[in-house]
């Protein structure tokens, strides 16, 4: 029992003198073991760059956005369904104000060479482009004047599911 005790302590020296040992050597190759520490600054989340994202089943995943009048806004839109644009497109139009969701609707979507944003915008304050399955689309505005707008895809059909309002205090 003793013999195991001090064969034990001898293979423990030696592991220790050994990697003892393998730090000069490795200091010489160039490496170095001074510990440093770096300051991360956090990350600071702009609370006006908003992703939304639309699906399969004609749904954003959210309906309220809130922010400040005259920030700069970046809106990203993202498809997370697996269709085309052509079958299951989507985008995001800010309407002005007064402006109605079913009368816009049913406007768009006879507006397909424009991506269903009718008669050159005239009622939209801020709109991306349309997206498909995977796809992307951003547009940046600034806010417009205190108040409740109404946004909503504008795809053929879609207003009546995809719609939600943007508060601007």
């Amino acid at each position: 029992m003793k013999i195991a005790k001090y064969v034990l302590v001898a293979a423990c020296s030696a592991v220790v003198l050994i990697g003892c040992g393998g730090k000069d050597e490795k200091k010489k190759e160039g490496f170095s073991y001074e510990k440093k520490t770096e300051v991360v600054k956090p990350v600071e989340s702009n609370a006006n760059d908003v992703v939304i994202t639309g699906n399969d089943a004609m749904q954003f995943n959210k309906t309220e956005i809130k922010v400040k009048a005259g920030e700069k806004i970046k809106i990203t839109l993202k498809h997370i369904g697996k269709m085309d644009k052509n079958v299951m497109g989507h985008n995001f139009v800010l309407l002005k104000k007064g402006v109605s969701v079913s009368a816009f609707g049913n406007k768009a979507a006879t507006a397909k060479a424009s991506d269903y944003i009718p008669e050159n915008g005239k009622d939209v304050i801020a709109h991306t482009g349309l997206v498909g399955a995977g796809e992307t689309s951003i547009v940046e505005f600034d806010a417009p004047e205190p108040g409740t707008y109404d946004f909503l895809c504008s795809f053929p059909g879609h207003y009546a599911m995809m719609k939600g309002k943007l508060i601007v205090e």
